[in-house]
């Protein structure tokens, strides 16, 4: 994996205590406890960057940090993407928003999750709770993704190569929604089968 490079592996999984034990058992350390993230997602006024399937996120937890993607990068058989990202970390929050509103960008959208964070075989395991349902993202080269996946016993669980808003976008459409943000409260008494992911 290069420096610039990120391969990962996003898996939907509702039970994510199991998972959490599974973790435990097998000796993975936690790098960082349960989190709540806010992150600002932008563009220019010809949603320039999105249409070329290019990210600018501002993302808000324990730190500030403005990161870029490329998502042009192909699936593998195993649905694990590379992608091409950048990322560095930014001391005023505030500050950052105001340079981006400056050089021509603007916040199109805003979506949160709980994040808890362990270390596993030289990967990394995230335990994803997002408005729509639970995931597990596994980050690392292939073959650390593919022990961590027999360890944690989720070979099986279901696999998505697109990003969380991409899937966002999945579940609008299938479900009818009209919500532009991916918060909790938008998603309050809403009940998001696993087929409404998929978009066909």
């Amino acid at each position: 994996m290069t420096k610039f490079t990120e391969t990962e592996l996003k898996l939907y999984v509702p039970d994510l205590t199991a998972v959490a034990r599974r973790l435990d058992a097998v000796g993975a350390q936690m790098t960082a406890p349960r989190i709540h993230e806010v992150n600002l997602r932008y563009d220019d006024h010809s949603m320039a960057l999105t249409a070329s399937r290019q990210v600018l996120r501002l993302r808000q937890d324990t730190r500030t940090r403005l990161t870029f993607k490329d998502e042009r990068g192909l699936p593998t058989q195993d649905s694990a993407t590379s992608r091409y990202e950048a990322e560095v970390e930014i001391s005023d929050f505030e500050a950052m928003q105001a340079i981006l509103d400056k050089l021509g960008y603007h916040v199109f959208m805003m979506y949160e999750k709980y994040r808890t964070t362990y270390a596993l075989d030289s990967a990394e395991v995230v335990l994803d709770e997002m408005p729509y349902g639970n995931f597990v993202e596994i980050e690392g080269d292939e073959d650390a993704i593919g022990r961590v996946l027999e360890d944690l016993q989720l070979q099986t669980a279901p696999r998505f190569s697109q990003g969380y808003i991409s899937l966002f976008e999945n579940v609008r459409r299938s479900l009818g929604l009209k919500f532009q943000d991916l918060t909790f409260r938008s998603f309050e008494g809403i009940e998001v089968p696993l087929s409404a992911f998929n978009p066909y």
